[in-house]
């Protein structure tokens, strides 16, 4: 592979840009804290992505231990990249910038994607605690490991096993929300969001 480009500064920033600041290396991230996927789907969750880009990048985070590419056993069989506990560790750097950027959100484009898990990382700016977490939106379902120290931190789908919180809400309750218009708490108090549950989490949101 041709060598990294750098900006050859004795800063730390600007090393972590050396590593992250190419477009799409970050949103390649946001997709593997769901955990293992394969190439096609997060081809699929990436749409604007090149397929030349894509591996490009996911070759890059390759070698600057950020992921890793392994073969599932079978009956699977499929490659899939996932995230190292380096490149996991970007987790709040995507939540800082996620915060930052609310403002920067608006009423949503008719050229806008959007897709489902999505919404879990202001989601999970929104809750404290420990728990999982399913919520269901017009987009889809997925699930939410509040507080997880390792592994994936959010899925698409219900959640695998009991939940401690189920949230219902509508695209309007849940782009506000991500906008920082509105606190989950606060949506859940005006009934925009439906609480349902009987784990400390749900509590919690029904008590705030």
């Amino acid at each position: 592979m041709p060598p990294r480009r750098s900006y050859d500064q004795y800063c730390s920033a600007a090393r972590a840009l050396d590593l992250v600041g190419d477009r799409w290396t970050l949103l390649i991230v946001r997709e593997l804290l769901a955990g293992p996927r394969r190439y096609t789907d997060l081809h699929a969750d990436l749409p604007g992505v090149s397929t030349d880009v894509l591996a490009s990048r996911l070759k890059d985070m390759e070698r600057d231990g950020l992921a890793t590419r392994r073969r599932l056993p079978p009956p699977g069989a499929a490659y899939v990249y996932e995230l190292t506990a380096r490149g996991r560790a970007l987790l709040p750097v995507l939540q800082a910038l996620g915060a930052w950027g609310e403002a920067e959100l608006g009423e949503r484009r008719p050229t806008d994607a959007v897709r489902a898990h999505w919404f879990a990382l202001p989601l999970l700016r929104a809750l404290e605690g420990e728990g999982l977490v399913e919520v269901r939106l017009e987009e889809g379902e997925f699930h939410l490991r509040v507080g997880a120290q390792e592994g994936p931190v959010y899925g698409d789908g219900p959640a695998p096993g009991e939940a401690d919180a189920r949230l219902v809400m509508d695209a309007a309750a849940c782009e506000a929300i991500a906008r920082g218009e509105v606190d989950l708490p606060d949506a859940v108090r005006d009934g925009r969001v439906t609480v349902t549950g009987d784990g400390t989490l749900a509590k919690a949101l029904r008590e705030a």
